[in-house]
């Protein structure tokens, strides 16, 4: 009997279904279609290709994966972020749809800043992927960014994502923990910190607990630890007409805000992700 796409799609679909994963059918197209670069329309007008029994064999044990929770971008190596592919990497967080809100919310300051100065220079503490701040160089081609992370397997990653993306001539990265190794100012400095507390590490998806570095994160006891430290220096290193911009965990709102005006700054935007939650914060230094 010979694999078609159809026919192998379907036997995914069960196998993740079976294997009790929400979203199977999506999850085993995305798999197919990841494999066999293939776009939608391509792979609804093309399921009755024969596969070839190596391209049968790479897509099931793809699944396999799957069914043992490893997420779905993470076995394709590489997720689309704010109309950009970016690598993935053992020491970074998988970049999710909610960050994009945060891009969406700087975007109309950097282009202010853009407008009064002719460029716009970007800080982005735990950069990951280079996620955020390539997304915000693709929208302002006037901006330059420098990525920080404290782990060189996630600037490396940041590094390649940049150079696939075109933006390597824009984009600098920066081994430091925090601003430990940082000099200059920015005119936005902006992070996705790890935010979780840490008794609630354990409760977390397979997905996420097993998959995404803990040092991404486990925020401390109280999932403050990193916006306190951002709070503590940010000042030092912010121009005096920049801008702050923070991902938020869902619960962090209030104590977040208070933290930063405690060093002098005023919420001026904030934002809720796809699900109604609190998810981003926009700080200017107090005039």
């Amino acid at each position: 009997m010979v694999d078609t796409i159809d026919s192998l799609f379907v036997e995914a679909r069960r196998a993740l279904q079976s294997a009790g994963i929400d979203g199977a059918a999506q999850d085993a197209r995305l798999l197919i279609c990841g494999l066999l670069d293939l776009s939608l329309t391509a792979f609804m007008m093309r399921g009755g290709d024969v596969l070839s029994g190596e391209d049968a064999g790479k897509i099931r044990a793809m699944v396999k994966r799957r069914a043992e929770r490893e997420p779905v971008h993470r076995i394709l190596g590489s997720r689309e972020f704010f109309g950009l592919t970016l690598g993935l990497s053992s020491e970074t967080l998988e970049p999710r749809p909610d960050t994009e809100v945060l891009v969406e919310r700087l975007i109309p300051f950097a282009e202010r800043i853009v407008a009064d100065s002719g460029a716009c220079r970007i800080l982005d503490l735990g950069t990951g992927t280079g996620a955020i701040c390539l997304a915000l160089l693709h929208a302002v081609p006037q901006a330059t960014g420098t990525g920080v992370d404290i782990s060189s397997d996630a600037l490396s990653t940041a590094a390649a994502n940049a150079a696939r993306n075109g933006l390597s001539n824009r984009f600098n990265t920066l081994e430091s923990s925090w601003f430990a190794a940082v000099s200059g100012r920015f005119d936005i400095i902006v992070s996705n910190p790890p935010y979780i507390r840490s008794s609630v590490m354990a409760t977390l998806d397979p997905e996420v607990l097993h998959h995404d570095p803990a040092l991404a994160l486990d925020g401390g006891t109280d999932g403050l630890d990193a916006y306190r430290a951002i709070a503590a220096s940010v000042g030092a290193f912010l121009d005096a007409r920049g801008v702050v911009g923070l991902e938020i965990g869902f619960d962090q709102r209030q104590s977040v805000t208070a933290l930063f005006q405690g060093r002098g700054f005023t919420l001026v935007d904030q934002a809720q992700d796809l699900g109604g939650n609190d998810r981003a914060l926009v700080f200017r230094p107090d005039v």
